[in-house]
This record gives structure tokens, sequence and C-alpha cells, in this order.
């Protein structure tokens, strides 16, 4: 389950703002802005819709792993396979010896 604090940095990482997620998971803004400010704490169903819909976006939630929980954002599969590509132009190898 995620806190206030994840859920408010996967926001900025996605780039949405309170109002994007309340119309895109149906949750209200304002227990959005309760739960990220820890005023209050939603219970698990609106919490799990919140992380699904975040993770939808590209968000990706990391579990108490030793160093802390946390949220990244993921590649999403044009980035990976441009990488891909970018990994794979390297021409032919050659010496590193400057004449």
């Amino acid at each position: 389950m995620i806190t206030g604090a994840q859920c408010r940095a996967a926001r900025a990482l996605v780039e949405w703002t309170r109002q994007k997620l309340a119309s895109n998971s149906g949750v209200d803004t304002l227990v959005i802005e309760e739960f990220e400010r820890r005023i209050t704490f939603p219970d698990r169903e609106i919490c799990d819709t919140l992380q699904t819909t975040l993770e939808k976006a590209g968000a990706v939630f990391i579990a108490e792993n030793g160093g802390g929980i946390g949220v990244r954002l993921k590649l999403n599969r044009s980035e990976v396979k441009r990488i891909g590509v970018l990994e794979n132009e390297g021409g032919i190898v050659g010496t590193d010896a400057v004449p």
C-alpha cells in the first residue's frame, strides 16, 4: 500500500495535477490532497486505486527494501526501443590508438 508521500512523488514524476489524478482514478481531489498532506488516511481500496492509476501513467512504486520506500518512473516501450537502437549503432570496432 502506498503512502501519501509516494502518491505526491508519483504525481510529480508523471507530471499530473491532483485534479488529473482524481479524474483518471475516480477518487475525489480532496481525498487525494488530505492523503498527501497526511491529514487523513483513506482505506486500502482507495490507496490501491491511486497506485494502479499512477502505475498506468508510468510510476513504479518501490517497497521497503532496506533502503526505504520510494517511487521511480519506468521507461515506456518506445524509450526502451530507442535505447536498444543507440546501444547497437556503434559501427565497426577499431583500435583506439591515435597515429
